[in-house]
């Protein structure tokens, strides 16, 4: 190969290519059949979850294949009119799409770190206008990697569970975000010197989840390095040394209770140890030599939390391959001893966005009944402002990447659920509460709780044998060589904008428990949208108009509920309402022109669509119906006062629809995918296939 190392070759050829000339092969682990013992949560008996640090979806999986990214065909509007791509504030004030730095390889770029605190958070998240990213963030915000950068993440995806609708939990820095996964909130209610909604670290006194663990006898253990010692004099882990430590992540160590913990007690035996790799020339081969060693003595607990040092952790302005080694280290690990392999399930996630853009815009609670509506009890989901910061929602936060490794979800799934860092707290829940009610985490808003799922939903319990062995591409040359900081490498927009090509193709989904409506109707100068939740899960709807003075708004509704809300038609509308997996409605009316009710019905078994058409009015009008995926059209002639009934058989698409309902000045959009309890595939739209 001459002088072309390794990570050039997987470059050049790309990783499907170099897979099999460079494998990391885990087809032996992967013919393990997984624990089947009940066909339940309950054959996992080892959970790990592994948070890196400050990166956004769009920013690392936005072209990735068959997930909701570069290619969604419903991006929301701006005030501008243009769509989300288009944020305003760029060089010269210019708009800014998301790009790619004309560098060789972004997986080994050191990007500079944006701003993402509270403040700044907010303030791009503009009370869910969503338009003021590139003036809090700055240009870095936009950028966005490609397959060829992240092989081996876009790798891990295509083998096990990507989840492409799980958020942070909460719009702000590291610390908060992280206390959601550990307690299931930054004590909302202002006790335990809550809430916390900045890396303050001040030290604080609400409960944790594994406090309940132990008090229920199930095992847990923090994996991490000491760096200079995991007291306060050391700073907790984190050092100045970023191959040291545990960069401060291990945030158990900011409440009392685990500071004040001595020696010998579970709280310090278990949060409060690690390797010790600064006397071992910090070596990284080093890290992880507890896990690596409680894996293959099968003494790995029931419950684990990994933590990596600075530079591992993928926050800018660390490289990401940096973190693939890592990550693949716990894999490799996991995957050579079959036994703990076939019982385990690791969560690969990020602790927020880091300052870098998303297009999804959050599900919040309304602050105010003029931005919404909620069936569910907001109590402590709105901080009321201080001194330093303004009022606002906790979250959800900003989209960041989920990946779920485990013999139950390999195959190259995705699960566009809406989940959060409390849903990690909730999957230990469904795995060992059982009717242990002191493992139901009551830190967790009756909101929050309604909103985002447990991860159970991105498992095959039944049938997990069923997949195909793969294989990932070799890390040896994504470990760092020379041990020291790097300066920033300043991204710099193209001249020429163009929005990002997402990945062809589609890839096979998780059923959802979604099934959700939305009508409207224009009475005299009003416009009037029905929302309704018939399905299995409490959802939350965002209705967004095209008049820029109105601001967004929120309507969460659970199981079997109705809200009605009202908007200015007097000079005309234009309205779009976005839900979970590419739910979309479109509004759109002159004034004075003739409408038309619209209903729309769901089949299950097969898949099929069907739409009530009702001209409530007195003289004839002419109505066309278009499909998106066909691009065949019906025209019809409807007398006054009549309807008429069209059904629409949706196996062909696996379930999904896009339908426009044209009337004389009258447009209805009706977008989505319809939920029969079984499997699908993503959207072949976005798959860019249709």
């Amino acid at each position: 190969m001459g002088a072309v190392d390794r990570r050039t070759f997987l470059k050049m050829v790309g990783a499907p290519a170099v897979a099999a000339a460079l494998p990391l092969d885990l087809s032996k682990a992967l013919a393990i059949p997984a624990n089947r013992r009940t066909g339940t949560v309950a054959d996992v008996e080892h959970v790990i979850f592994l948070m890196q640090e400050n990166r956004s979806f769009d920013h690392y999986f936005g072209t990735l294949r068959g997930v909701r990214g570069f290619a969604d065909p419903h991006p929301v509007r701006l005030p501008s009119g243009t769509t989300v791509w288009h944020q305003p504030g760029g060089p010269g004030g210019t708009e800014l799409l998301p790009f790619r730095p004309q560098v060789p390889d972004l997986g080994r770029t050191f990007l500079p770190d944006p701003p993402h605190g509270w403040t700044d958070g907010h303030a791009a998240w503009n009370e869910g206008r969503y338009d003021r990213w590139v003036p809090n963030k700055g240009v870095t915000t936009m950028t966005y990697h490609t397959r060829g950068d992240l092989p081996y993440q876009y790798a891990l995806a295509d083998a096990f569970t990507v989840c492409d609708n799980y958020f942070c939990s909460l719009m702000g820095p590291t610390d908060p975000n992280r206390y959601h996964m550990w307690t299931g909130w930054v004590g909302n209610d202002g006790s335990g010197g809550g809430p916390v909604i900045t890396n303050a670290e001040a030290g604080y006194d609400w409960s944790t989840y594994p406090e309940r663990l132990e008090r229920a006898g199930i095992s847990w253990k923090v994996y991490q390095d000491i760096g200079v010692g995991l007291t306060a004099a050391g700073f907790w882990g984190w050092t100045e040394d970023p191959y040291i430590g545990n960069y401060g992540d291990n945030s158990l160590l900011y409440f009392h209770q685990y500071q004040n913990a001595a020696p010998g007690t579970p709280l310090a035996d278990k949060a409060k140890t690690g390797t010790n790799i600064l006397p071992l020339g910090r070596d990284p081969e080093a890290l992880l030599s507890d896990f690596r060693a409680d894996v293959e003595h099968d003494r790995l607990p029931a419950v684990s939390w990994i933590v990596a040092p600075e530079a591992y952790s993928e926050h800018p302005n660390w490289e990401p391959d940096y973190g693939a080694w890592y990550v693949s280290q716990v894999i490799d690990i996991l995957a050579a001893h079959p036994r703990v392999w076939s019982r385990m399930a690791l969560f690969i996630t990020y602790d927020e966005d880091g300052g870098f853009f998303d297009h999804l815009v959050p599900p919040t609670p309304p602050q105010s009944r003029a931005q919404g509506q909620s069936t569910v009890p907001t109590t402590n989901e709105i901080f009321p402002g201080d001194a330093g910061h303004p009022a606002g929602p906790y979250g959800l936060g900003v989209r960041v990447p989920m990946i779920i490794v485990s013999p139950w979800t390999r195959g190259g799934w995705v699960n566009s659920q809406l989940f959060d860092h409390t849903s990690m707290i909730r999957f230990l829940e469904a795995r060992f509460a059982g009717n242990r009610p002191d493992l139901i985490e009551t830190n967790i808003t009756q909101w929050r709780r309604a909103v985002v799922g447990d991860l159970t939903g991105a498992f095959d319990f039944t049938d997990p044998n069923r997949s195909l062995p793969i294989v990932l591409p070799g890390t040896d040359d994504f470990k760092p060589a020379d041990l020291i900081r790097h300066d920033d490498q300043i991204p710099v927009p193209p001249a020429d904008q163009r929005l990002p090509h997402q990945e062809r193709g589609v890839r096979p989904a998780r059923s959802l428990p979604y099934e959700l409506h939305a009508d409207a109707a224009a009475t005299g100068d009003t416009l009037t949208v029905t929302f309704r939740n018939t399905g299995a899960a409490t959802t939350v709807l965002q209705a967004r108009s095209a008049a820029a003075a109105e601001a967004p708004r929120s309507f969460t509704l659970a199981q079997g509920t109705t809200l009605t809300d009202s908007w200015a038609a007097g000079s005309g509308y234009d309205l779009s309402v976005h839900g979970p997996n590419g739910f979309f409605r479109q509004f759109r009316g002159t004034p004075g022109a003739p409408d038309v009710t619209v209903r729309t019905g769901y089949q299950a078994h097969p898949a099929g669509l069907a739409l009530t058409v009702i001209n409530p009015g007195r003289d004839i009008v002419q109505v066309t119906i278009a499909d998106g995926y066909t691009s065949r059209q019906i025209t019809m002639m409807l007398r006054g006062g009549k309807s008429t009934r069209r059904q629409w058989d949706l196996s062909r698409t696996h379930g999904w629809y896009d339908l426009t309902v044209t009337v004389d000045g009258v447009t209805k959009r009706y977008a989505g995918h319809v939920e029969d309890g079984s499997d699908s595939i993503s959207d072949p739209l976005m798959g860019g296939l249709v």
